[in-house]
């Protein structure tokens, strides 16, 4: 069990560079003393770029991943183009055939650090001043694939996290923010800094010695234009997700499959 006196908690990155260094420029004006990155660094348009960054900060850097960090590795090592990795290791399939050019340019791109990601843990628990012990994780705490939403119904929730050591417990991979308890645990999403639904502009968690739910604005048209320079397969789509982010309202109901089943 690791300790800190306050944490930031960056998810779901998707390689948008111009996101990340608004965040860690906001980050470091904080009395923040460690990063825990939790997942999906990939696909998006400059992945590499965003994990050297964040290994080369002056301050601690956890990382756990998420199924996106799994495909890469698994698309990365394949043997043939036809081996295109999986969303996950509990439960996925293979990647539908729309993503794969952005899974692809994507592996590519982080390949030469793809032994530090396969580094990385599924869950990491951290002891947080004023909250105790707290459970970062990608989807839920068993699966990196699984999604808690906002509105998942508690029941569904109750047996992932009852009985964990941990009172807090943070995820992500839904891209949508909320704060919620269920038992006598709090469960927390970070939200996304790189493609987030809802309000734009980037979603991420402060934690110590309270919680605060936190939203950094920045240049979207300067972002957009850097991401179209890129050689990204995906650029055009991503801008205009970014520009105009779709409501959790619609996320939520595309996301209900793939919801916890309890």
């Amino acid at each position: 069990m690791q300790s800190a006196m306050s944490v930031a908690a960056l998810y779901d990155i998707h390689g948008n560079l111009p996101a990340l260094e608004s965040v860690l420029s906001e980050v470091k004006g904080l009395e923040v003393h460690r990063i825990v990155v939790g997942g999906d660094l990939a696909p998006g348009p400059m992945p590499r770029e965003c994990l050297q960054m964040l290994l080369n900060l002056d301050m601690p850097v956890d990382f756990i991943y998420g199924n996106c960090d799994l495909a890469m590795v698994a698309i990365a090592e394949a043997k043939s183009d036809d081996e295109v990795g999986y969303w996950g290791t509990t439960g996925g399939g293979p990647l539908p055939e729309r993503f794969r050019p952005d899974f692809r340019w994507s592996a590519q791109d982080v390949a030469p650090l793809v032994p530090v990601i396969k580094t990385w843990p599924m869950t990491l628990s951290l002891t947080i001043d004023g909250l105790g012990k707290v459970l970062f994780c990608h989807g839920t705490p068993r699966s990196e694939l699984e999604i808690m939403t906002r509105i998942t119904p508690a029941e569904k929730v109750l047996p992932l996290v009852e009985g964990l050591a941990e009172s807090v417990i943070v995820c992500g991979h839904s891209h949508m923010q909320y704060d919620r308890m269920v038992g006598n645990k709090r469960v927390i999403n970070s939200g996304s800094i790189g493609q987030p639904y809802g309000a734009s502009g980037t979603h991420w968690l402060l934690l110590g010695p309270d919680i605060q739910l936190r939203r950094t604005n920045y240049d979207l048209e300067s972002a957009a234009a850097r991401i179209h320079a890129t050689s990204y397969p995906g650029a055009e789509e991503f801008v205009q997700n970014l520009i105009n982010p779709a409501s959790e309202e619609d996320m939520h109901a595309v996301f209900t499959p793939w919801e916890v089943s309890g």
